[in-house]
């Protein structure tokens, strides 16, 4: 192979690299990136190969080990695993780095990679995905002459051990979980039916097309769940995304809660204390928590190559995204959706509470889910920039942690560029639901009108 000419650079994303299969991301383009990833690892080492179900996995999975083992890297092939499990076993095994083959949340066409470092952190931006974009489009990779090989080898048993250790179960629960047909049914099933968990199951094959609904929790996808946590008077429900690395709750009253509501049910019941970093959607009732808590709130850009960072830059005890990314200090900082269920459970079982009654004890300020606006990849910090300036202009104060924040006197407005597709979000919160409306529609025409003067 030599240097690959055009391609779709759009690929290589915030931190991961993330496409449509066999249109940005080919089989050949894969093993390129693979081989850049192994000169990058200065051409030996033994590296972890895992995927998430989608279809065009396993053909990306011969590419990408056949290029790693070209770049004279060992390939530990470890299987359909969700994503977080390839951060655990990276690190448990002290390997040289690992490749996780998912495009996470995606519609099923989609597929990607992330690259891990021996560290289980991801190669991002700012941190080695400009130098692996630089290495494929000009072909600078080494093919060893001394290959690697490749061997099959079972992780799952480590890692679910592992979490049985973290966690203690005080008696039976019983809560419904949307697979999502996603990676977790590969694991899930197993840890419940060892501590004593009982699972009401959806979608819980492992099947690429994503059959019930697609691989991303949402409120249109969870309404099935909902129905069936009020209808079978579970502890909770929870929809798994399809790599396993995100878990939406719901309450016992079928509720679908946001993250950092999540965060704050965790931050209340912590046995240690410290700092609790958290992302700029979320809502300034958890800063309340945290403080009233007796830990130290710290504000982070949205997105697990930062928050990830962050906890563990900082000695963070937790983390967590608006999102649904919860990140857990005891298990290295990554954030594991099947450890936060099991840590929600622990919660549960331990204190004889109801999920909505701690729920209810959190402050709720009217605000808006995360809102999506379709924007080209090329001109989506372009439209950013142009937004901070006006909004700069009309004398607000503003935050350019990530994208941009302004904050009036009865709320706050985010706009950033989504890291992972051609979008721009926005998120809103304020005093009173009047007050949100007239944000709402403030940022929408702005996202709107910067979009049309720019294209």
């Amino acid at each position: 192979m030599s240097g690959l000419g055009i391609f779709p650079s759009n690929i290589f994303r915030a931190y991961d690299i993330r496409g449509v299969y066999g249109r940005d991301l080919t089989d050949e383009l894969a093993k390129a990136i693979a081989l850049s990833y192994a000169s990058m690892l200065d051409n030996s080492g033994d590296v972890l190969l895992g995927r998430d179900v989608r279809l065009s996995g396993e053909k990306l999975m011969k590419s990408v080990s056949e290029g790693l083992r070209e770049g004279g890297c060992n390939v530990l092939n470890v299987g359909i695993v969700p994503t977080p499990v390839s951060y655990f076993g990276v690190v448990w095994w002290k390997l040289h780095g690992g490749i996780q083959i998912t495009a996470s949340h995606n519609p099923p066409e989609w597929n990607g990679m992330k690259l891990i470092t021996a560290e289980g952190d991801t190669i991002s931006e700012g941190a080695g995905m400009e130098e692996l974009r630089k290495i494929v489009l000009e072909g600078r990779w080494k093919i060893s002459d001394r290959p690697g090989v490749e061997t099959c080898r079972e992780l799952v048993h480590d890692y679910v051990e592992f979490l049985l250790s973290k966690v203690k179960i005080e008696k039976k629960m019983r809560i419904a979980v949307d697979y999502s047909n996603g990676a977790t049914t590969m694991v899930f099933p197993k840890i419940a039916e060892l501590l004593g968990i009982e699972v009401i199951g959806l979608n819980d094959e492992p099947n690429g097309l994503f059959p019930g609904h697609l691989p991303e929790p949402t409120e249109e996808t969870l309404r099935e769940l909902q129905e069936l946590v009020k209808e079978n008077n579970v502890e909770f429900g929870v929809g798994f995304d399809g790599d396993g690395d995100r878990a939406v709750f719901i309450d016992d009253k079928g509720r679908i809660l946001p993250g950092d509501i999540v965060l704050g049910v965790y931050v209340k019941h912590l046995e240690k204390k410290g700092k609790v970093i958290y992302d700029l959607n979320c809502s300034s009732a958890l800063r309340q928590v945290i403080l009233e808590n007796g830990c130290e709130p710290i504000e982070s850009r949205v997105g697990r190559a930062y928050m990830l960072k962050e906890v563990r830059r900082l000695g963070a005890v937790i983390g967590g995204e608006k999102s649904n990314h919860l990140y857990f200090s005891e298990v290295w900082g990554f954030d594991d959706a099947i450890y936060a269920v099991l840590k929600m459970v622990e919660i549960l079982s331990k204190t004889g509470k109801k999920l909505s009654e701690i729920v209810d004890t959190i402050p709720v300020y009217p605000s808006t889910p995360i809102m999506v606006f379709d924007c080209p990849d090329e001109i989506k910090g372009k439209v950013v920039e142009k937004i901070a300036e006006k909004l700069s202009n009309e004398g607000l104060e503003i935050s350019r942690l990530d994208g941009v924040k302004a904050y009036f006197e009865d709320g706050w407005i985010l706009i950033r560029p989504s890291n992972t597709m051609p979008q721009i979000k926005m998120s809103v919160e304020a005093v009173t639901e009047e007050r949100l409306r007239e944000i709402v529609e403030y940022g929408k025409k702005l996202i709107v009108d910067t979009i049309k003067s720019i294209q």
